[in-house]
């Protein structure tokens, strides 16, 4: 039964194998949902949260697995939107279907995570239906619902490629109606990603009362706004080029030509040039002017344990370093640079959602307040590990039963 499930003409590991790997990725899951259920049943006195710290280990996650998953809609706009005008973005159909189920599994994960963070889940409606038209939160958490609805419909098309499900005319027949609206979807999941993206560094660019975070801005949307975007863009489409490598060394197979690889880091090399250079730049104006205003200087929002350290390596190490060693075509044409500076620009990124949530709230904003220091429990890191142990059953299953990469038939000769 388990081979004919799996697409025709390609190998998959024995049954048991996999098998065995699935039981562990679900006894994670399972850790994770007791975890959950505690602090459900407990409240959020047992994670490391208090009257400092409102948003903690569960946001950090949240917001850097959204930037990560950013690929799927910045890699849906590039081939259904432009492709037709730059052909060379056509390549991008070798990984297009990865890119959908890696934001997937991105999103609809930070939104089960979510409800953990919210304290009162049974209430969650509540941002919907008595919206604060007010506050950034609102474009957010309507952005991120309805872009997870669109990742859903996204992913359907892909699920009914499946080889038995193709079998079905009417199933074959929906299922082909989906692929030729796609790219209504795809555009539509930029347009709604654009904002949330922005919103969420939005959030932080506004807090007046939070020196470290605020920044001006134009109109009513600080820089943070647009450098979130751009961070997003940036790290999205190489966090997707990770996950196929992974899946590569793990199957030991070639998924996607190495041209594609290629493509994608002149396009994350771009892109995240130019988002160093404005994030050097604000960092430089916040730090020699906005700081100042306050009656505070630049090392009065560094001490341990969030020291200097985590500014040199977001910006420096993980920031000027890939965005170089991207640009430079000879360097590109090895793997270990190559991945080596997509791991650096993404752990840039989630280095930068976590001193946007936690130093950001760390820092005294009153003259009786001193440093505070945020410790997750297992009861966080415990939801925040299951989580990632869903998305990598979700590819997992994806890989073994669905035609995910249309090269690999060609590129893996039996």
């Amino acid at each position: 039964m388990d081979q004919a499930l799996i697409p025709e003409g390609l190998k998959r590991c024995p049954l048991p194998v996999f098998g065995l790997w699935v039981l562990v990725l679900l006894a994670i899951i399972g850790w994770g949902v007791y975890a959950g259920a505690v602090v459900l049943l407990q409240a959020l006195n047992v994670t490391g949260l208090n009257d400092y710290f409102g948003f903690g280990f569960y946001i950090t996650i949240d917001l850097a697995i959204i930037a990560l998953g950013a690929g799927a809609f910045f890699s849906g706009f590039l081939y259904y939107g432009l492709s037709r005008y730059f052909p060379a973005l056509k390549e991008l159909h070798k990984i297009i279907n990865l890119a959908v189920i890696v934001g997937f599994v991105c999103y609809t994960g930070a939104l089960a995570i979510l409800l953990l963070e919210i304290g009162q889940p049974l209430r969650g409606w509540f941002g919907y239906w008595h919206a604060n038209v007010h506050s950034m939160l609102t474009e957010v958490i309507f952005c991120i619902s309805c872009y997870a609805i669109v990742l859903v419909i996204e992913y359907v098309p892909i699920v009914l490629e499946n080889r038995k499900l193709e079998a079905i005319k009417s199933v074959r027949t929906f299922g082909h109606t989906l692929h030729e609206l796609m790219a209504i979807f795809a555009l539509t999941g930029t347009f709604l990603s654009f904002f949330h993206q922005g919103s969420l560094g939005g959030v932080a660019g506004v807090l007046f009362a939070r020196p470290f975070a605020y920044r001006t801005g134009f109109f009513v949307w600080p820089w943070t706004f647009f450098l979130f975007i751009l961070s997003a863009i940036a790290s999205g489409p190489a966090f997707t080029a990770l996950v196929c490598r992974a899946m590569e060394a793990v199957t030991r197979k070639k998924l996607v030509d190495r041209s594609v690889y290629e493509l994608l880091a002149r396009i994350v090399g771009g892109l995240l040039l130019f988002y160093i250079i404005l994030k050097i730049l604000d960092t430089l104006y916040w730090a020699l002017v906005l700081a100042p205003e306050f009656g505070l200087s630049l090392t009065d929002f560094y001490r341990a344990p969030y020291g200097m350290w985590l500014l040199i390596t977001e910006i420096l190490i993980c920031g000027v370093v890939p965005a170089i060693v991207l640009n430079i075509p000879q360097a590109r044409k090895s793997d270990l640079i190559l991945f080596g500076a997509f791991f650096l620009n993404c752990t840039g990124i989630v280095i930068n959602r976590f001193v946007m949530t936690i130093q950001a709230i760390a820092i005294p904003v009153m003259p009786f307040d001193r440093w505070q220091v945020y410790v997750p429990t297992v009861y966080e890191w415990a939801p925040g590990i299951a989580m990632l142990a869903y998305c990598a059953l979700i590819l997992s299953l994806s890989y073994r039963y669905l035609p995910l990469f249309p090269r690999e038939k060609h590129l893996n000769p039996t």
